[in-house]
């Protein structure tokens, strides 16, 4: 059978509890036809680039599929019908992936930072400065004070 990617997008007002339940019905359509839901990822509540249907945010939900296209079909048919997706996409792939998206790779990097970032333009430790010791930003561009700098020669 092939294999598929499904990413769902469930309004914003929804609860978890809720989307589960949206996830649930899929993936009970899938094993009716014949298939099975390999993984199931929540990526949690999200901000959208653009507002969609008046959501400013939405809950990301991706399925990975082993299912015959009619199982497929009749799943992406209920995804239409359903008023709670704003949006969804489903796209084939070659095999199935063996270790988690790379969204889910992404939250578990970044919860193992405490606090914000380190250094930078927000005065970490290293006092705001740049690499090669110069103030960031600035209208000089990070060149050297003009103290640094070979007298000029008057003519």
């Amino acid at each position: 059978m092939p294999f598929y990617e499904h990413v769902f997008l469930a309004r914003q007002d929804l609860a978890p509890q809720q989307v589960e339940a949206l996830t649930e019905g899929f993936t009970k359509i899938i094993s009716e036809g014949g298939g099975r839901v390999v993984t199931q990822e929540y990526w949690g509540l999200r901000t959208l680039a653009y507002r969609i249907a008046k959501n400013r945010k939405a809950h990301y939900v991706m399925l990975v599929l082993d299912t015959p296209p009619a199982a497929l079909v009749e799943m992406e048919r209920n995804v239409g019908l359903s008023e709670d997706i704003v949006r969804s996409m489903t796209v084939r792939i070659d095999e199935l992936p063996t270790e988690p998206s790379a969204m889910l790779r992404r939250g578990e990097r970044e919860g193992g930072r405490e606090g914000g970032r380190e250094g930078g333009r927000d005065g970490g430790r290293d006092g705001g400065r740049d690499r090669d010791g110069g103030r960031d930003g600035g209208r000089d561009g990070g060149r050297a004070p003009r103290g640094d700098r070979a007298p000029r020669e008057m003519a």
